[in-house]
């Protein structure tokens, strides 16, 4: 490993143990850092059902040496589409079409299964769960004798590195930047589930109703994660606590799968949370020794699928700028990274008003629209991913070719 070659091996604490908090602790490590990964919980395990990794994420963790194991992990190529709750089309996509134009298509997955993926490849006792973490200091880049300093239950730790990947509700974004408002409520709840292979064909699908979203996808496994989203008052809950109730309530009348997805769900296992994004762009991403990165920086509606696509590049970008022989350049990593997360989250919250909305004029005037793309040719839908899809990790990656050898 390049840390072989130093007298000094920098030390990097990772505030979070989530899907960027776990990317940034395995380029960091493989760059030459030593790691510690600080998780609030008692165990890594991910709060939500599916994450959907994009060409952009899968270029991304080809840095780190697990772009082809994701890829691998891809369901089966079925044609998809957008629909209407009767069952009406109002546009198909080929998974085929993506790869053509970003190089790889969509790859759906469990959020557990790329923690185990990426906590595997850490080298050494990295990850300390049930530690809740505290930012005492940011440090000072410019000052050797000035790192930064994070307080846990089992003392404090001195870093020349502190990453701030503690997501939405970030204590380590509240320390840096105490002014900022934080994050304010999109309009819309979400629920997921899982459930068991279905005994009947179905096609993969994202439905649209007024005020409603619901999306069906596979696992590579059978498994199927399916998705929903309402246009309701921020903290509201199923009467009795009853999400499944509340699911059959809003989409049980919609076209098959839908129904016959709702009767496999147990109850108690729907995962419901209101969806807040951080509207007001923070000053920086970066403050002394200090970075954030994924919901921490820059909590964006789901709407575009983006959310942990573009903390996985987050953390490639941050190591990017983290030579460890060389100084620690987060200005350099804010310049990057904040002007495309902001366009990604200004773009997913104009999908967001789109396909949520309410009244129905609106609503047959989207739908029309759709359709008349749709007839100049499906590619056409495609360009709604353009500048983010199509993104590469900065090079060289000095980095990369230590992956074989860990």
């Amino acid at each position: 490993m390049a840390s072989a070659a130093h007298t000094h091996q920098p030390r990097a604490v990772v505030v979070g143990g989530g899907i960027g908090g776990l990317t940034a602790a395995l380029a960091l490590q493989l760059r030459g850092w030593r790691v510690t990964v600080l998780e609030r919980a008692r165990e890594l395990k991910p709060v939500g059902a599916g994450i959907s990794l994009a060409p952009n994420a899968q270029r991304a963790l080809d840095v780190v040496g697990l772009g082809d194991e994701i890829r691998s992990l891809a369901a089966w190529e079925g044609d998809g589409g957008l629909l209407t709750p009767r069952g009406r089309w109002l546009s198909r996509a080929n998974p085929r079409l993506a790869t053509e134009r970003f190089g790889d298509s969509l790859v759906l997955l469990h959020r557990a299964t790329l923690v185990d993926l990426l906590a595997g490849r850490l080298v050494g006792d990295v990850v300390r769960t049930a530690s809740d973490a505290r930012l005492t200091d940011p440090g000072d880049p410019s000052d050797p004798a000035r790192p930064a300093r994070v307080t846990t239950p089992e003392g404090e730790l001195e870093a020349e590195l502190v990453v701030g990947a503690d997501g939405i509700r970030s204590a380590v974004r509240g320390a840096l930047f105490p002014e900022h408002p934080g994050t304010a409520y999109s309009g819309f709840t979400t629920w997921r589930v899982l459930v068991p292979p279905l005994d009947r064909p179905f096609t993969q699908h994202e439905t649209w109703g007024p005020g409603h979203l619901w999306g069906t996808h596979p696992f590579a496994d059978g498994t199927i994660y399916a998705y929903a989203a309402a246009m309701t008052p921020a903290g509201g809950r199923a009467p009795d606590g009853d999400e499944k109730a509340e699911l059959l309530r809003r989409y049980g009348s919609w076209h098959d799968p839908i129904p016959a997805i709702l009767d496999a769900v147990r109850p108690g296992q729907v995962l419901r949370h209101d969806v807040h994004h951080i509207a007001e762009p923070l000053p920086a991403f970066h403050r002394g020794r200090v970075a954030l990165l994924g919901d921490a920086a820059h909590a964006m509606a789901p709407t575009l699928g983006q959310g942990g696509n573009q903390a996985v590049e987050d953390a490639i970008v941050l190591a990017h700028h983290a030579a460890p022989d060389a100084p620690l350049d987060l200005a350099g990593y804010t310049g990057v990274r904040q002007p495309r997360t902001t366009m990604v989250a200004r773009r997913a919250m104009a999908v967001s008003r789109m396909n949520m909305l309410g009244n129905r004029p609106g609503i047959a005037l989207r739908n029309t629209a759709i359709r008349a793309v749709g007839l100049l040719g499906p590619a056409l839908l495609l360009r709604g991913m353009d500048g983010i899809a199509d993104w590469h990790p900065p090079q060289p990656h000095p980095y990369a070719e230590q992956v074989e050898q860990v």
